[in-house]
């Protein structure tokens, strides 16, 4: 803001700032300097009901509210921004409740106890059996109305369904292998054979994400997760050593699985849009066929 000083007492808004005030045209941080003035000096409000009509002079006041109640986008959805990220998609991926602090702090303390009980069992079987489950359990948790506290944003966005299943998929698979490979590096002794999560990891969400189309993103995830904990726990009744998902015969199993229900994700896309009030609901598969 310009002022200028008209007498020897008070500083005053400048009459340019006042008309383009009073057309709606003076910009933020200006328009925040004017509107301060405005609220104690009577002279330049008076002068101001003079260079427009009074409907000029709401409207600057409700601009004003609006910026003042605008959302301030935080560190992550800020940095996201600063690399290119639309503002609407930062805004989804920094408000994914998988990716708060609290989600990935409890991650790494669970990843650090399972690490720990490795070195006390000295086998990898406990961790390689878990890691799987984690991006299986963060995508889950990321979307529907039951679970995910930022639904009804995600319902208005302006996305095609399946864009944004994706989009909030690839963010929370790079945290979650992201925190298992650290948790990986933790275990040496073991070579290669400590990576073996890998492939089974992904063939969990890939398929927890091909059944959420027909099942739902509660009753998928928790589906591939019984069916995972029950191979495991026959593989362990029946086969001495190595489990057979962590064999090479296991992980060349692991790769067809994911690499089919990849497919049959790509091939359903469009029933993550069949109902736009609810794209991710429970009841979605019975209103897509209905």
């Amino acid at each position: 803001m310009r002022d200028v000083k008209s007498d020897g007492a008070a500083w005053h808004a400048d009459a340019e700032d006042l008309r383009a005030y009073a057309r709606g045209e003076l910009e933020a941080p200006r328009l925040w300097s004017v509107d301060t003035h405005l609220a104690a000096c009577a002279p330049c409000r008076q002068a101001l009901a003079e260079a427009g009509d009074p409907l000029a002079v709401d409207l600057g006041w409700e601009r004003l509210d609006a910026e003042l109640d605008a959302p301030r986008p935080g560190p992550v959805e800020a940095l996201l921004t600063r690399f290119g990220v639309a503002d609407h998609i930062a805004r989804l991926l920094a408000a994914t409740p998988v990716l708060r602090a609290s989600w990935l702090g409890a991650v790494m303390l669970v990843l650090a106890m399972t690490v720990a009980s490795v070195y006390a069992m000295d086998s990898p079987t406990v961790f390689l059996a878990l890691a799987p489950l984690l991006p299986l359990a963060g995508v889950a948790l990321s979307y529907g109305p039951a679970l995910d506290p930022t639904y009804e944003m995600t319902v208005v966005a302006p996305l095609h369904g399946f864009r944004l299943l994706m989009i909030r998929t690839v963010a929370v698979l790079v945290a979650s292998l992201g925190l298992n490979g650290l948790a990986t590096l933790a275990l040496p002794l073991y070579g290669l054979h400590a990576l073996s999560w890998l492939l089974p990891g992904l063939a969990l969400t890939a398929t927890g994400l091909a059944l959420t189309a027909r099942l739902g993103p509660v009753l998928a995830p928790a589906l591939v997760s019984g069916v995972w904990v029950a191979l495991l726990v026959v593989a362990e009744a029946t086969v001495h050593g190595t489990p057979l998902p962590f064999t090479a015969p296991g992980q060349g199993v692991a790769a067809a699985v994911a690499v089919v229900s990849a497919v049959l994700l790509h091939r359903l896309r469009d029933r993550f849009d069949a109902s736009p009030a609810h794209p991710l609901s429970t009841d979605f598969a019975h209103r897509s066929t209905s």
